[in-house]
């Protein structure tokens, strides 16, 4: 019979710094069975913590994202949706095409001006104070803004938006982020309907009302408030832990901000190192498996959840040297912050745009930034990795 580790008996240590505890878990093996932290206690699943063993569990067919296939419905599906997270070919690759129509490359890029004005605005509004909260000033407002303004959210709703979306990722209670589901659900339905009443827009969500492969297939009204779910969740949620965990990186590590600072072209390897050292998603969502598998010779029983370990395995050992120390200059190419496979995060590009340009223009109009005191605590789950606040002078 498998040892069951209770990661609840690691205590505010494994909120605090996980990698200590994925790391004498790699020393065991790649593969454990846990038990999360969390109200359920008797929920138990398999923790995949070894770079070779998530990265291939990430494009294993035999762990499926669709929880129907195991007699599962799972909470999004049942409030939101069906979307990318919780579906598996042939069904992802029909959606992932059709919303690929609309959020292209072009799109993204197109984007570059308008981040570098929201990111100008928003630290013309912050500097003059001298300090400030570097997650509510700049970290959280630039991705909001930015995927709010890409799906055509209004301004007004942004602030309900956020609290929702906060306790969909980080629940604070058991029910909270059931409760979060609903009423973005709800709140998705009503604005895909305002968007259809109103006609042709400029937005993207408007776009995937629109869109049409060339069978003639569209998004379901069900399918659509899905795809605007994950968009919204993780277009900005991502984003904010990444740029505060880069520049929280940064100010505890002198000698790497000295590097950025005396050569800025560091900027996107200091984006990736980030990425890899401290990305802003801690485990990929539940995959289920749709058969008996072996994962590094554990046995894994038909419908068994897995949990793939995207923190631990991009500071495993076996694939990074010295993988605790943050380098900028390091190659970590090959990390799976972004995940890897048929899932691989669609969203990326838009994240590593963001985190550039907030990173460079934040360094360049603040030189003598530094933290201003202990930052806030990390956000509770195993799902997200980041700073609920990061006070810092200049």
């Amino acid at each position: 019979m498998t040892d069951v580790i209770d990661l609840e008996a690691f205590g505010e240590e494994f909120r605090r710094d996980p990698h200590a505890v994925y790391a004498r878990l790699r020393e065991r093996g790649p593969v454990h069975r846990v038990r999360p932290p969390g109200s359920d206690r008797t929920y138990e699943t398999w923790l995949v913590v070894g770079y070779e063993e998530a990265r291939a569990a990430l494009a294993d067919p035999l762990l499926v994202k669709d929880g129907e296939r195991i007699g599962m419905t799972l909470m999004d599906e049942e409030l939101v949706g069906k979307h990318l997270l919780i579906t598996d070919p042939p069904q992802h690759t029909r959606l992932r095409s059709l919303v690929s129509r609309a959020f292209t490359m072009r799109r993204v890029e197109g984007l570059r001006p308008r981040v570098q004005q929201i990111t100008d605005e928003l630290l013309d509004a912050m500097l003059p104070r001298g300090r400030a909260d570097l997650v509510e000033s700049f970290a959280y407002p630039l991705p909001i803004t930015v995927i709010c303004e890409l799906l055509g959210v209004p301004e007004i709703d942004r602030a309900a938006f956020r609290e929702m979306s906060t306790e969909v990722v980080a629940p604070t209670s058991g029910d909270s982020g059931y409760d979060a589901f609903a009423r973005l659900g709800g709140y998705l339905t009503e604005l895909i309907e305002d968007k259809r009443c109103a006609g042709p827009g400029g937005d993207l969500l408007s776009d995937l009302i629109r869109t049409t492969a060339e069978d003639g297939d569209r998004l379901s009204a069900e399918e659509l408030r899905g795809m605007a779910f994950l968009l919204l969740i993780a277009g900005h949620e991502t984003t904010v832990n990444l740029i505060t965990n880069t520049v929280h990186a940064l100010l505890t590590h002198p000698a790497q901000l000295a590097a950025l600072r005396a050569d800025p072209a560091l900027v996107d390897g200091v984006v990736e190192e980030t990425l890899r050292w401290e990305g802003p998603v801690e485990n990929a969502t539940y995959r289920f498996a749709v058969e008996p598998l072996e994962i590094a010779g554990v046995a894994i029983g038909k419908g068994d959840p897995v949990l793939i370990g995207l923190a631990s395995a991009d500071r495993d050992a076996l694939r990074y040297e010295d993988p605790d120390r943050y380098d900028v200059r390091r190659d970590p190419r090959g990390h799976l912050a972004f995940g890897h496979g048929v899932h691989y995060c669609l969203g990326a590009p838009l994240a590593r745009l963001e985190a550039r340009i907030a990173l460079a223009s934040l360094l360049e109009r603040a030189p003598a930034l530094s933290l201003d005191g202990p930052s806030g605590e990390w956000l509770p789950g195993m799902l997200m990795r980041g700073l609920r606040s990061l006070p810092v002078r200049w």
